[in-house]
C-alpha cells in the first residue's frame, strides 16, 4: 500500500513538472513615463516586486515610454529600478516617443537616444536581455533577445518608436536566419484603443513627430504599415505588445497572417491621464501565461503597490486555442 502511494506521488509530481516545462510567464511593462515622473516609488514597487519573482518570470518587456521627459534624472531613476533586475531576470526595452528627443518636452522631434544608451550600457545590455542583436550597431534602439522556453526557441524583438524602413529589414534578415524560432515582437506605438491598428487618421502616429519627416530607409512606420510589411508576413510571429495610446489605454485584436497564423495583439497603458487611472499611480502591470498544454495565453492587469488586480475583461482574458 505504501509502495503503491509512493508511486502515485511521483507520478503526481512528474505530471506537474511537466506541466510547469509546457508553459512560461512574463511581465509586460506598460508606459512608466509618469510613474517616473511623479510618483517613482509607485515604479520601484513594480521592480521590486518583479525582482521578487525570479523564479517565476522568464523575462520582462517594456513597451516605451520609460521615461516623460527623456531627462538624466528620469533615467536615473529608471535605471535604479532595472538595476534591480540585473543577474535575475532579463529585460527587454522598447523605446518610446517620450525616450528620444532633444530635450525635456521635445518628443521624438529627432531620434536622440543618447541617454538611453548611456545608461543603459550596450554590453551590460546585451547580457541582461540575452539580446543576440542590436541595431544600429552598439546601441539598444533595437534589439533581439533569444529565449528558450516550453521546449521552443523564441525571439523578442524590441523596436523603436516608429520603426523605420531599415529597422524592419534588419529584423527580417534574423528571422530568416531562424525559421523555425516563435516571434514576439514588443514595440512603442501600434494599436489604438478601438481595437485597431494604429494608422489612418487616428492620433499620434509616428509620422505625426519629427522623427516622422523622414523618407527612405529612415521612413518610419506606424501599427498598420509595421502589420503589412513585418508581421504579417512571418508564420511564426504569435504575440504582440505595444503602449503610447492613452483613452482608454487598452485593446487587443488577433489577426490572420498570410500563412493562417493567429497573432494576438495588446495594448495596455495605465499611466496619468488614462481612462480609470487618471492620476497615473495606479501602477499596473501586465502578466502573460503561455500554456502550450492549454493552447491558452492569458493576461493579468496587477499593480504591486496597490496589490489589486483589475478583473474587468479589457484587463483579465484569455485567448484559447492557440497554435504555437
Amino acid at each position: 500500500m505504501k509502495k503503491t502511494y509512493y508511486i502515485l506521488i511521483v507520478f503526481l509530481l512528474l505530471q506537474l513538472q511537466l506541466k510547469a516545462q509546457d508553459s512560461f510567464e512574463f511581465v509586460v511593462l506598460p508606459d512608466t513615463q509618469t510613474y517616473i515622473e511623479e510618483f517613482p516609488d509607485v515604479y520601484m514597487k513594480q521592480m521590486e516586486w518583479i525582482a521578487g519573482q525570479e523564479n517565476r518570470f522568464s523575462f520582462v518587456l517594456h513597451v516605451g515610454d520609460i521615461t516623460q521627459n527623456n531627462s538624466e534624472n528620469e533615467w536615473t531613476i529608471a535605471r535604479k529600478g532595472f538595476s534591480l533586475l540585473d543577474g535575475k531576470i532579463p529585460y527587454n526595452l522598447a523605446l518610446g516617443n517620450h525616450d528620444m528627443g532633444s530635450g525635456p518636452g521635445k518628443f521624438a522631434d529627432t531620434r536622440n537616444t543618447e541617454f538611453a544608451n548611456t545608461f543603459f550600457p550596450i554590453n551590460e545590455y546585451i547580457k541582461n536581455s540575452n539580446s543576440i542583436a542590436t541595431f544600429p550597431k552598439n546601441t539598444i534602439d533595437n534589439s533581439c533577445a533569444e529565449y528558450d522556453l516550453a521546449g521552443e526557441k523564441w525571439l523578442v524583438f524590441s523596436l523603436e518608436f516608429g520603426p523605420r524602413n531599415k529597422t524592419i529589414a534588419w529584423a527580417d534578415s534574423i528571422i530568416s536566419q531562424h525559421p523555425n524560432h516563435k516571434i514576439i515582437l514588443n514595440t512603442h506605438a501600434y494599436l489604438f484603443f478601438d481595437n485597431t491598428l494604429l494608422d489612418g487618421n487616428d492620433w499620434a502616429l509616428p509620422q505625426n513627430y519629427g522623427v516622422g519627416k523622414l523618407t527612405g530607409d529612415d521612413a518610419v512606420n506606424d501599427g498598420g504599415q509595421l502589420w503589412k510589411k513585418f508581421v504579417k508576413k512571418h508564420h511564426n510571429a504569435i504575440m504582440v505588445f505595444t503602449g503610447h495610446i492613452t483613452g482608454s489605454g487598452v485593446g487587443q485584436l488577433v489577426s490572420q497572417g498570410d500563412h493562417g497564423n493567429s497573432v494576438y495583439q495588446m495594448l495596455a497603458n495605465y499611466q496619468k491621464n488614462v481612462k480609470g487611472v487618471e492620476k497615473g499611480d495606479s501602477g499596473y502591470l501586465r502578466i502573460i501565461k503561455v500554456d502550450k498544454t492549454e493552447s491558452t495565453i492569458s493576461v493579468k492587469t496587477y499593480s504591486p503597490s496597490l496589490d489589486t488586480f483589475r478583473t474587468e475583461p479589457e484587463h483579465e482574458f484569455e485567448f484559447t486555442k492557440v497554435k504555437f
